[in-house]
């Protein structure tokens, strides 16, 4: 057998790899047109910052570990410029001498990754713009910044890549602007999460403009010098020149198909190439692996393209897998996600509320404020939010945000999901419990707890949102704050009467039992006590609010 890999990043090498440890016998060529292979893309940002001293840290293997680890020829330099899957060839340009050449495979792996979107904005081919896809990105970039002393950076786009180099940037001392032309940062969040990381961006001092766009680049001989930039939702249609002397654009990629549609393979519903659960193409004995290969998600079963390194492994290795005969088989994915933006975790798994309901659930949201581990050893917010499927209680998805155990939880509920866990089962899950790292009842254990009783009704919830939609619509709420005067002194739900939760039974009889009410503290626990009193007293209709009054004034913070 003789194999051809196209790209040596996480899905190539992991195929080749995984091909090898199978037979011993087959003939593994990876071709790959830069110089570097095997890389950890994710941590770039990460060097440009300093946090990693060495680019070679990021680069651990090159051909030669790999032809003695593994017996695989790793050619680099060399880009593979056409297929012909009738006649089972490749041709490959040697890029350092533009020699080109013809090779035969048997199996053929597309793992050609994606491609930086950059858009067609005057000047962005100026000195001092870059993309930031590979360990020759972040080497020039950070020997721009060395070289020029740079202190004013623009960054497009608030997804992973650009909140990273945002935060790294800023440590190095450079002070930075973000442009985000929708109207949060991390947009595949939902906007109540997303919200929480507006806000820490601006205390770290960046100047994040959301709904704007770049419109475009000045440069001198020097390099940047500026960049005109517009506010979408601006009638005038003015523009505002922000002073940088560097540009990163970090607007999204595109999955890299051009040798597929060459080859005849079908590009799927996300335009990346449609593949079955073996991560065969539509074209016989070729296979597309990692960010170039579609996925399906594990609660949907739908299409859907989320490129991640971890996601490119696995796919690497079931495609190694089964062209030497072996079982694998990919099961999907849930997006599953990490990112540090200065002193928060946010993360995130499965479907978020929009998707979800865009899916045609019927679903209950919860968003859950509590400390990661005990405050007096040093606990802080986590703020939870969970999505749940009315009909079956299944777990659909979660997002976490807080300064720790972010990854810790949502890692828990991506496993629950997979194994398509009721909301309910969160509960009895047997959690590591230490004052150290958790509380008795675990962040996942009241998620669980506060999900069922909602989708039950013996305890419903109402988002801040939702609150905000039926009021404007003319629906009349008595909203009740069951804080105390010292915590209602410092914010508020607006038009909501207070009645702290001593008081309650007492004062019940100030309030409407025929209207919809909604109980409120600050985080949820003493809100849904209120909800509990009022409900056995003989109010038919009382939600608690979702979060409570924290998570309602991160809601109206954007609009404030």
């Amino acid at each position: 057998m003789k194999i051809v890999v196209v790209g040596s990043v996480a899905a190539g090498t992991s195929a080749a790899a995984k091909a090898r440890r199978n037979t011993e016998t087959a003939q593994i060529t990876v071709y790959e047109r830069d110089h570097d292979i095997s890389y950890s893309g994710c941590g770039l940002p990460y060097f440009v910052g300093g946090e990693v001293a060495d680019i070679e840290e990021l680069t651990p293997r090159d051909a030669a570990w790999f032809k003695a680890r593994y017996d695989v020829d790793v050619l680099t330099g060399h880009e593979v410029i056409a297929v012909e899957p009738g006649a089972r060839t490749v041709t490959v340009r040697e890029l350092a001498t533009d020699r080109t050449f013809v090779d035969t495979y048997d199996e053929l792996v597309l793992a050609t990754g994606v491609r930086a979107v950059v858009p067609p904005i005057p000047g962005i081919d100026a000195p001092g713009v870059f993309t930031v896809r590979t360990p020759s990105d972040a080497t020039a970039i950070r020997s721009w910044i060395e070289s020029t002393g740079a202190t004013r950076a623009l960054v497009v786009g608030a997804g992973y890549i650009g909140l990273e180099m945002t935060e790294q940037l800023v440590a190095r001392g450079v002070q930075v602007t973000v442009v985000e032309a929708l109207d949060h940062a991390m947009p595949r969040m939902d906007p109540d999460m997303s919200a929480r990381v507006d806000a820490e961006l601006r205390k770290h001092g960046v100047d994040l403009r959301l709904a704007t766009k770049v419109v475009g680049i000045d440069a001198d001989d020097d390099g940047v010098a500026g960049v005109e930039v517009q506010g979408t939702t601006d009638a005038t249609g003015g523009t505002e020149r922000v002073e940088c002397d560097l540009v990163i654009v970090s607007v999204g990629v595109r999955p890299a198909v051009d040798l597929a549609v060459q080859a005849g393979a079908r590009i799927g519903v996300t335009g990346a190439v449609a593949v079955d659960r073996r991560q065969r193409t539509s074209v016989e004995r070729v296979w597309a692996v990692g960010d170039v290969a579609e996925s399906f998600h594990v609660v949907t079963g739908e299409p859907v393209w989320v490129p991640l390194g971890s996601t490119a492994n696995k796919t690497g290795r079931i495609a190694g897998d089964a062209m030497t005969g072996g079982p694998l088989e990919h099961r999907g994915i849930l997006g599953t996600s990490i990112v540090r933006v200065f002193d928060l975790g946010v993360a995130q798994t499965g479907l978020t509320e929009v998707q979800a309901r865009e899916a045609g659930y019927d679903i209950e949201v919860l968003h859950n404020i509590k400390p990661d581990r005990p405050e007096y050893l040093g606990g802080k917010p986590l703020v939870l939010k969970a999505v749940a499927d009315r009909a079956s209680g299944r777990l659909l998805g979660a997002q976490a945000i807080g300064a720790s155990g972010a990854d810790k939880r949502i890692d828990v509920l991506a496993t629950a999901i997979t194994y398509g866990a009721d909301v309910a089962d969160l509960f009895h899950l047997d959690l590591a419990y230490s004052p150290t790292y958790a509380t008795t009842k675990d962040p996942v254990h009241y998620t669980g707890m506060a999900l069922t009783n909602a989708i039950h009704r013996t305890a419903p919830l109402i988002t801040p949102a939702e609150l905000v939609r039926r009021r404007a619509e003319g629906e009349r709420i008595q909203v009740v704050d069951v804080r105390s005067a010292k915590d209602r002194a410092r914010s508020v739900v607006p038009d909501s009467v207070h009645i702290p939760l001593k008081e309650l039974r007492r004062r019940a009889g100030e309030l409407d039992p025929a209207l919809p009410t909604v109980t409120y503290c600050n985080k949820g626990v003493t809100g849904n006590a209120g909800q509990n009193v009022l409900r056995n007293l003989g109010f038919a209709d009382v939600a608690n609010l979702s979060g409570g009054n924290q998570n309602y004034q991160s809601f109206e913070a954007p609009s404030a």
